[in-house]
């Protein structure tokens, strides 16, 4: 059973969060060879935990391990592939970090074996798609995130078209956190993701950030990705994705102080004083 002390924390067999201060930071762990960012960067299993480390000592509260990219036009990883990769991670961080451990996979055997090894999450880019994965996540009652996708990472960005992209992602999100009740995951353990990058252009990107505060109206927590993508680098001419931390901050900013629960993030330091600061300045309707 989920215990719950107040609505600022959310406790689980296998964690607990703790939202009293406002938001808090997701570390991205991407252990491949072709993440948009940092792929490669840390495909060796010892240097991902190393540096999944780090970012606990940065303020992470939250490190998310993928094995596979979703980068725009990337090609699918074999369930096998990704939890070759991922399990020694987890099982590395489980034994030295006491924050949770999010499986990013859309594969229901990859959050199995990910689970198995120590992982206490399910960030799932499908938004449980697959049934067998919210079965799994409400058999082992652990919170989930719930992203919105247009089409598929390899097709995602081939003129992606909405009439009305706040309110078209926002209702799906809905309906897949309703699902995900009803599969018996509780309500204060579904995440709930708009997906920035997937399947948007930059105005898509930018109609979103503007009213994410109509995603946190939901009720349901929020939880935004949008760091170093390329909509910052179309709006600050930085081509390198390291280069583009201040335009990060800028949408992280803005996201915490609208009321956000997570922002998934590469630079964990930087990120950790960004969203402090934005809880100090948040005005409370």
């Amino acid at each position: 059973m989920v215990e719950k002390s107040n609505d600022n924390i959310v406790e689980w067999p296998r964690g607990r969060l703790d939202f009293s201060a406002g938001c808090i930071v997701m570390g991205v762990l991407n252990v491949t060879p072709d993440s948009f960012s940092d792929g490669g960067q840390f495909f060796d299993t010892d240097k991902a935990i190393e540096h999944g480390l780090q970012m606990v000592v940065d303020g992470a509260a939250i490190i998310d391990v993928g094995g596979e990219s979703t980068r725009p036009s990337s090609e699918p990883v074999s369930p096998k592939e990704q939890t070759r990769r991922v399990v020694p991670v987890i099982e590395g961080l489980r034994k030295k970090a006491d924050v949770p451990i999010s499986i990013d996979t859309a594969n229901c055997e990859v959050a199995r074996a990910a689970l198995q090894a120590g992982a206490a999450m399910i960030n799932d880019i499908t938004a449980l798609a697959d049934e067998r994965m919210a079965e799994l996540a409400a058999k082992h009652q652990v919170p989930v995130v719930l992203m919105h996708m247009q089409g598929t990472p390899a097709t995602m960005q081939i003129e992606p078209t909405y009439d009305d992209v706040v309110g078209e992602v926002r209702q799906f999100l809905l309906d897949r956190a309703k699902q995900a009740e009803e599969f018996g995951i509780p309500r204060n353990m579904i995440f709930i993701d708009p997906g920035i990058g997937f399947g948007k252009t930059l105005e898509h990107n930018l109609s979103i950030l503007r009213d994410i505060f109509k995603f946190v109206e939901t009720g349901y927590r929020v939880l935004v990705g949008a760091s170093r993508k390329s909509f910052i680098g179309q709006i600050t001419g930085k081509e390198k994705t390291t280069e583009r931390i201040f335009g990060t901050a800028a949408a992280v900013a803005l996201c915490a102080a609208a009321g956000a629960s997570v922002v998934r993030v590469h630079d964990v330091a930087e990120m950790v004083d960004v969203v402090k600061v934005a809880a100090k300045l948040r005005v409370e309707n």
